[in-house]
């Protein structure tokens, strides 16, 4: 349970953290967040306030600051004295995502292909994280290797330089995490295609051709992620 405690030693005081503790607001909405995206709070289920303050250990207004914070984001629709309603997936948005992604991650490579130094930076990115996906499935953790391939197909979005772009990478995939939760990682299969693929994407990348980038990564999210993102 989360417990905000208005002790915590201060930054720099012996002991104490480097950086400041998350106010309770924030801590709420990271909590509420992380339930919707993980299915915890399923959608179309109602919240109050009392529930969720109670779940966290913590008092009702800063719950409140991140319902509101949560219904600007479209996660939540607020009903005064009834509750929050978590919003379900627009229709056809499992393949609204996946296009989005085509096209953001196709974007971040036409842009380190440019030069043979910034394609070998993003290869050797991507080598790094397919490293840490190849430990994940080897010791079966599941939680780890959706959280490297992430960062793997974050890394290709950083590569284009565009904090805009990075920012809707981001938003997409606090989409796919909800669609996908408890069912992307879950077939061994699945876990094995994506490493023989996320190799493909990077052989695209080493050799500078956004084109084969593209189709590589299309299929990637056709035959793995479309498979497990809708019914």
């Amino acid at each position: 349970m989360m417990q905000h405690d208005d002790a915590t030693l201060a930054p720099g005081a012996p002991g104490g953290p480097t950086t400041p503790a998350p106010s309770a607001a924030e801590a709420a909405y990271t909590a509420t967040k992380a339930a919707i995206l993980d299915g915890d709070f399923p959608a179309g289920s109602m919240l109050s306030e009392g529930d969720v303050a109670t779940r966290l250990g913590i008092s009702r207004t800063p719950v409140r600051e991140a319902f509101l914070r949560l219904q600007v984001e479209g996660w939540l629709r607020l009903y005064p004295k009834r509750g929050a309603l978590v919003v379900p997936p627009e229709p056809g948005e499992a393949r609204d995502v996946l296009e989005a992604r085509v096209l953001v991650e196709t974007s971040g490579v036409r842009a380190a292909s440019a030069s043979q130094d910034h394609a070998d930076e993003l290869a050797g990115a991507m080598h790094r994280r397919l490293d840490e996906q190849r430990t994940a499935h080897a010791t079966d953790d599941l939680s780890a290797f959706a959280e490297h391939d992430l960062a793997f197909h974050r890394a290709i979005v950083e590569a284009g330089g565009n904090a805009l772009l990075l920012g809707f990478q981001d938003s997409l995939a606090d989409h796919e995490r909800r669609m996908s939760t408890r069912s992307l990682w879950r077939r061994k299969d699945s876990s094995q295609l994506v490493l023989a693929q996320h190799a493909g994407l990077i052989e695209a990348v080493e050799l500078r051709d956004p084109a084969l980038f593209e189709e590589r990564l299309r299929e990637h999210l056709s035959t793995v992620h479309r498979r497990l993102l809708e019914p």
